[in-house]
């Protein structure tokens, strides 16, 4: 295990999760969205972000955290695990809106230099709100990842599922070495 994705619906703890275990292992931590937002939450073109996303992965570990699905093909080509962070709906959007509420009032800058921040408004009152991504995508992302769990072309890759904030812990602790191939 020396190349890993960490997906999940946004809110589901992919972050800290890709953070503790890129610790444990002592690997890089790659973020998508760090690579994919300019300041002030301009996108980065297709090209620019696949170039950067190309670079950050020619390091020989890391753990990736991130979806885009749109880089599937890309960061899949050397992948040898990929973690799905699948706690509930109900926990899922819990986290969501517990983590938009204290970004919102701690107007912590995401990313340094870029000026991104999570407001109340874009949180709360936003058709871009955080918020409403997982309130829309939960369902659609849980049947897209088990249909990618399933297909045999991507049988060359260690797939495990984390269903509880129990087992994400568990995994860690073992760094690694417990695996759960749904």
């Amino acid at each position: 295990m020396e190349r890993i994705n960490v997906i999940g619906t946004s809110g589901s703890g992919k972050s800290t999760f890709s953070r503790r275990l890129a610790n444990k292992l002592n690997y890089p931590y790659l973020e998508m969205d760090k690579l994919f937002w300019k300041p002030n939450w301009v996108e980065a073109s297709n090209e620019e972000f696949f170039n950067k996303l190309t670079e950050a992965i020619s390091q020989s570990t890391w753990v990736l955290d991130g979806n885009y699905t749109k880089t599937q093909s890309i960061k899949w080509a050397s992948v040898d695990t990929i973690i799905w962070i699948d706690y509930t709906f109900a926990r899922t959007l819990f986290q969501a809106i517990k983590r938009a509420l204290i970004r919102s009032i701690t107007r912590q800058e995401f990313w340094e230099g870029t000026g991104n921040i999570e407001t109340f408004k874009k949180s709360f009152f936003s058709r871009d709100s955080i918020i409403l991504w997982t309130l829309t995508t939960f369902k659609k992302n849980r049947i897209r990842y088990q249909a990618l769990f399933n297909d045999p072309g991507y049988s060359h890759i260690n797939f495990v599922r984390i269903t509880s904030p129990k087992m994400a812990i568990n995994y860690i602790t073992q760094a690694g070495t417990y695996t759960q191939t749904t």
